[in-house]
């Protein structure tokens, strides 16, 4: 890439690399998930209703860890809070290998939805501050092209251990990430403006307050309907994959095959975004995206021939987590140092009752018996919203200061 020298200069590769890793886990949890609930759907005898009930809670914890997590980033430093949310989702993880039965597990993954829930949006506002401008956005979805190497480490555990080892020793894998959480307190720092503006915290209730105010109200909404409808569809959609392809007649081994080469075709979504994110902007990215994105979705839904289907998943990897790369690009540079974690970490935690929905919604339809062209037209509309809601209302940020303009 021309002019990347973001990779080239040492102590931002390093930060890059490190907050990668931490997403990275994230990703491999999440993804583990959707195969674990495939495989317990035939150990434990559950419903459509009871699976998609599992995936909701984690969705949950995931809301609920991010609107708290943002809260404690912009008072206790980005560093701090990523450290202890990747403890969070690691022990929980280790733990659900334990358990007994179903509410036992539901709980565990609450637990666990808190720690990744948080995670995410505090990894991505560090990066954000901890690079030049110029550079921002392309950073901050290298670093989500992370997600799509925890996804394919969790399609590769799924497929080759849980079919020989069973889903408890996947949850074990899961609980290796603690381990890390060790290296990351003496590799990373917290970011220079969140350093400089220490003594000058607001309270909770200012923060709040701020990302409703009249300078960043137009903001906030776009942001919520955006997240709203990014992540409905994406939770809605993949992690529900490996189950859609056992309802389209593939055995539970194929849908893993099927599902491991859609997730490496997110790798290339996430560079093409980065690549056209400082060339093009972030509204033009974002749009683009989501609108290719939706279309994938509907063919998907419709696609009856193997090779249709793994077309169709190929192109909907590729463009939806491009359009989460830049989604994430995009979040922290609406907001100022003093109040971006509260306002990423909200965004966020809006998005992921989009999460709750999604998965709960897919199991109720399918436990329904509705077609899956049916449920897939649900995700092309709610996409397309999310598309016109930043064509209309967003603003750009390419290039921009969001502490100098709140100055």
């Amino acid at each position: 890439m021309k002019n990347m020298t973001l990779l080239r200069e040492p102590k931002q590769r390093k930060l890059l690399i490190s907050a990668g890793f931490s997403w990275l886990f994230d990703a491999m949890e999440v993804g583990m998930i959707s195969f674990i609930v495939t495989a317990l759907a035939v150990e434990w005898q559950l419903g459509a209703q009871q699976v998609g009930l599992l995936m909701a809670i984690n969705s949950i914890g995931m809301a609920a860890g991010a609107a708290i997590a943002g809260l404690m980033a912009d008072r206790y430093g980005r560093r701090a809070i990523l450290m202890w949310t990747l403890i969070i989702f690691s022990v929980a993880s280790g733990l659900s290998a334990l358990a007994a039965g179903y509410a036992m597990l539901c709980v565990l993954r609450f637990i666990a939805g808190f720690g990744l829930g948080g995670e995410l949006p505090v990894a991505s506002t560090l990066v954000s501050e901890s690079v030049p401008a110029a550079e921002r956005g392309r950073a901050v979805v290298l670093l989500e092209s992370f997600w799509a190497g925890g996804w394919i480490v969790a399609a590769l555990i799924s497929y080759f251990v849980i079919p020989h080892y069973g889903w408890r020793l996947a949850f074990l894998i899961g609980a290796l990430p603690v381990f890390y959480a060790l290296y990351l307190r003496r590799a990373i720092q917290d970011s220079p403006s969140y350093i400089a503006q220490q003594g000058k915290r607001i309270s909770i209730k200012e923060r709040v307050a701020s990302i409703w105010s009249m300078k960043h109200r137009r903001a906030t909404i776009t942001l919520w309907i955006l997240w709203f409808t990014v992540v409905f569809s994406y939770y809605g959609m993949f992690l529900w994959l490996p189950s859609v392809m056992v309802l389209k007649g593939f055995d539970l081994v194929k849908s893993f095959q099927y599902v491991l080469i859609m997730s490496i075709a997110q790798l290339p979504g996430y560079f093409a975004a980065a690549y056209f994110i400082e060339k093009f902007g972030r509204k033009f990215v974002l749009v683009t995206f989501l609108v290719l994105t939706a279309g994938s979705a509907l063919w998907f839904g419709n696609a009856e021939t193997e090779g249709g289907l793994i077309a169709a998943g190929v192109c909907l990897s590729f463009f939806n987590l491009g359009a989460w790369g830049a989604m994430y690009a995009y979040t922290p540079e609406l907001y100022p140092t003093a109040v971006r974690g509260t306002g990423v970490g909200f965004a966020a935690s809006f998005g992921r009752v989009g999460g709750i929905i999604g998965p709960y919604l897919v199991g109720m339809l399918v436990a329904g018996k509705f077609e899956i062209t049916s449920i897939f037209l649900i995700f092309f509309i709610t996409i397309l919203i999310g598309a016109f809601a930043v064509l209309i209302m967003g603003k750009e940020t390419k290039g921009t200061d969001p502490d100098r303009e709140d100055a």
